[in-house]
């Protein structure tokens, strides 16, 4: 294929198609799972896009949102395929944008008390799209996790084992139901209403949930966004 062809809108080939979504998915850091939950499509649809089967309007339309395109028809229309170099400057704008988190994993009440006691805002948040019983408790984990952050100082070191219990068996009703959880820290720097002042410097909690043994090594998440203190 020439640099001339290659220039000229034209419509996508499933083939092309399967590129296109690995390579924005890659860009961004996504399991087929995460872009699954993102979209509303089916995993088992994500992984026939990417082996280059044919698609309907409706999935694409749906891959379009996920990928934040401005028109959702984008790829149902004759489109000008990306060349490396204008791939490169997607990512370089990506990675500007995101910072990449290692995805530790949690697996403990313990550990997940200790991280209410030691950071100061929170990013919860799912990985893919979880049934409702795995949504409610994942709820309530989030529920639970932020109220004993905001009291934990009163709590004696003998009570947090209570705590300790909880936490334990949110995560074990998660863990039987599929779901794994992952976490990082990051030190991010929050500037309040006074413009003047300096900065503070505050730790907060990413934990997201992943299916169980489909965990990933790392997680892409903005720079700039809303965080739960």
């Amino acid at each position: 294929m020439t640099t001339e062809q290659t220039k000229k809108p034209r419509l996508l080939s499933p083939e092309e198609l399967a590129a296109f979504v690995k390579i924005m998915r890659d860009i961004r850091k996504w399991s087929q799972e995460q872009l699954s939950g993102i979209s509303g499509l089916s995993v088992r649809t994500i992984q026939r896009v990417e082996s280059g089967r044919h698609s309907d309007l409706d999935t694409r339309r749906a891959l379009a949102r996920a990928f934040e395109l401005e028109d959702i028809d984008a790829l149902n229309k004759p489109f000008h395929f990306p060349t490396e170099a204008e791939i490169e400057a997607e990512k370089e704008i990506f990675d500007r944008e995101h910072i990449t988190l290692e995805a530790l994993p949690l697996t403990t009440g313990k550990l997940l008390a200790q991280l209410a006691e030691t950071t100061a805002m929170d990013l919860i948040t799912s990985g893919f799209a979880m049934a409702r019983e795995a949504d409610e408790t994942f709820a309530l984990l989030t529920d639970y996790f932020r109220e004993y952050r905001d009291c934990a100082d009163l709590y004696q070191e003998r009570d947090k084992l209570d705590i300790h219990d909880e936490m334990q068996s949110h995560i074990d009703s998660l863990k039987e139901l599929g779901v794994s959880l992952c976490y990082a820290t990051r030190k991010v720097a929050v500037r309040f209403r006074d413009e003047t002042a300096k900065p503070m410097e505050m730790l907060t909690l990413y934990l997201v949930s992943f299916p169980l043994g489909k965990e990933p090594a790392e997680f892409a998440t903005p720079r700039d966004m809303p965080i739960k203190f």
